[in-house]
């Protein structure tokens, strides 16, 4: 008992120190914006902060608008949203560094001066990189990751870290070191996970770009709940080197690392950024695609397919409506549109996602929970986990007649031999391209979807992660997805909750109903996908959208 005291104590320690570290950076922002202000009172910093990135990249390219102008503008700002929403967990102080180096630049990149904000899971030197985890305390990275690096080669200032759920499997945003991140539209909201600090800075305004990563929607929930556009590109697309994995090593389910911004042009302007020959050079194992202009400026008409359900999580009211109003704008606009009928979503999510990610039963995930003093929005996962399998087996037995998808959770959950974790990547495999061949068949060009909205309530991620559905199919088949605000939700989509009971009539579909209600006035988004690879494709369409 002593001991584990003393572990404990140790433990906190390391949390306190935690947060006055990110303390101390909040200190060192307000100082730096402060200062500039002091020797520059004629710049006005709203006029800045209200140029869109592409309007902004070309007037510092140009030399008419000065970086530093630009970067304090912002630390002002990310300052003001992270004292209103827990957003930031560290100032990346180097930045000023950076700014001042900057100036002296020869070539001038596409992101000359551009402040770009990180999630914390991508590896800036010199930081840490928790997870939310209090064993990643006090462990700098040793370089930075291949994105950070390409970002600086085009001119970028990486100039702040933000925050993340513990073990990143979450689409909340909470951890024991640096707590919760609120939702800047409505503080009572969660902004999404896992790159909720980002969705929050973003779509406050406090960055004008910034980069996360998606296994399970964790670029698409923050952008969709946040009001902002993002996409997540196949997974291999950019280079996840120096990018760390809530769970290492699964194959199943591809994680991506891609970029959140205020429009489609910004998330375009980031890619033409990064799809360059500095990361084909750093990193040998991405594929030397550049940015294929073409296919992002045609204005051919699109076939285009859509659903409005999974038939697995139930849409909200405000869903449908998105998807429909869409949809009537596109063919108004001269696209065609054609139904698309998804089939076997419960199969995929239980055997291909839970599966894939808990092969091993999911031992690595708990080791990775070892010594640590919360478990955060994955206690379900964590004790299923830790259950032997007689006791996952009798339980799935028991629970099958009466909660059928708590009953397949805990059946995917079990150890998996070699052999099976083979078998089950060659049926994945057989599904993407049983799912091309269906989509090929009605010659479409990109997909219209529903995305989750709107933004759930502080704490109802964690109980329900099969929500999860329509954004984790597309990391199962590795298909760029991309999310792009549309409407808000009404007093009328509200209203028709009272009628919402869900495909099961569970207690998640009860509990999911409770999440979406008191949404009034918040975004709601569709996603947009494309084919493996056709991330240009992929950004046309959600411009497309954006603009009708």
């Amino acid at each position: 008992l002593l001991l584990r005291w003393r572990r404990r104590r140790a433990l906190w320690r390391k949390v306190a120190e935690a947060q006055e570290r990110q303390e101390r950076s909040l200190v060192r922002m307000e100082a730096a914006a402060r200062r500039f202000r002091e020797q520059h009172p004629s710049v006005n910093p709203v006029s800045i902060l209200s140029l869109p990135l592409p309007e902004l990249s070309k007037k510092l390219r140009d030399g008419s608008l000065p970086p530093d102008h630009v970067f304090y503008a912002y630390v002002g700002k990310a300052l003001q949203l992270a004292t209103e929403t827990n957003c930031i967990t560290e100032f990346l102080q180097e930045s000023e560094t950076q700014l001042r180096k900057t100036k002296l630049m020869e070539r001038q990149g596409l992101l000359y001066g551009v402040p770009v904000s990180i999630k914390d899971s991508i590896d800036c030197q010199g930081h840490d990189s928790t997870l939310g985890f209090i064993k990643n305390l006090n462990k700098p990275a040793a370089e930075d990751s291949v994105v950070v690096q390409v970002l600086k080669r085009q001119g970028a200032i990486p100039f702040v870290k933000t925050n993340v759920p513990q073990s990143l499997i979450s689409y909340d945003c909470k951890n024991l070191i640096f707590g919760q991140t609120r939702n800047p539209l409505m503080f009572t909201r969660t902004p999404g996970g896992s790159s909720g600090g980002e969705g929050a800075l973003v779509g406050g305004g406090g960055s004008i770009l910034g980069i996360g990563t998606d296994v399970g929607g964790s670029l698409r929930f923050p952008a969709a709940f946040c009001g902002i556009c993002a996409i997540k590109p196949t997974g291999n697309r950019l280079s996840k080197r120096g990018i760390m994995s809530g769970v290492v090593g699964q194959k199943a389910v591809a994680a991506a690392v891609g970029p959140l911004a205020k429009d489609v042009e910004s998330l375009a302007l980031c890619l033409r950024a990064l799809l360059s020959e500095d990361m084909f050079s750093l990193d040998s194992t991405v594929p030397p695609l550049p940015f294929n202009e073409e296919v992002y400026s045609s204005t051919k008409p699109l076939r285009i397919g859509y659903y409005e359900t999974d038939f697995f999580t139930m849409p909200s009211p405000a869903m449908r409506r998105a998807v429909r109003e869409t949809k009537q704008l596109l063919e108004e606009a001269g696209h065609t549109l054609v139904p698309f009928e998804i089939t076997n979503v419960d199969y995929v999510i239980f055997n291909y996602c839970v599966r894939g990610m808990f092969a091993d039963g999911g031992s690595s995930f708990v080791k990775k929970f070892k010594g640590e003093m919360e478990k955060g929005g994955t206690r379900l996962f964590f004790w299923l986990a830790k259950a032997p399998h007689w006791l996952k087996t009798l339980l799935s037995w028991i629970s099958k007649p009466f909660v059928p998808r708590f009953s397949c959770i805990i059946r995917s959950m079990k150890e998996n031999t070699v052999d099976e974790v083979w078998s089950l990547h060659h049926e994945i495999q057989d599904f993407c391209h049983q799912f091309i061949a269906q989509w090929k068949k009605l010659n479409l060009d990109v997909m219209l979807c529903p995305m989750l909205g709107p933004a759930l309530g502080i704490g109802y991620p964690a109980k329900l992660s099969v929500a999860v559905s329509y954004t984790m199919l597309y990391n199962a088949l590795d298909f760029p997805a991309g999310v792009v605000p549309v409407t808000l939700a009404t007093d009328e989509d509200e209203e028709q909750l009272k009628d919402y009971k869900g495909y099961y009539q569970d207690w998640w579909d009860r509990t999911l109903v409770k999440a979406f209600r008191g949404g009034v006035g918040m975004p709601v988004a569709v996603q947009c996908v494309a084919l493996p690879w056709q991330e240009e494709l992929c950004l046309r369409f959600m411009k497309e959208v954006e603009t009708l």
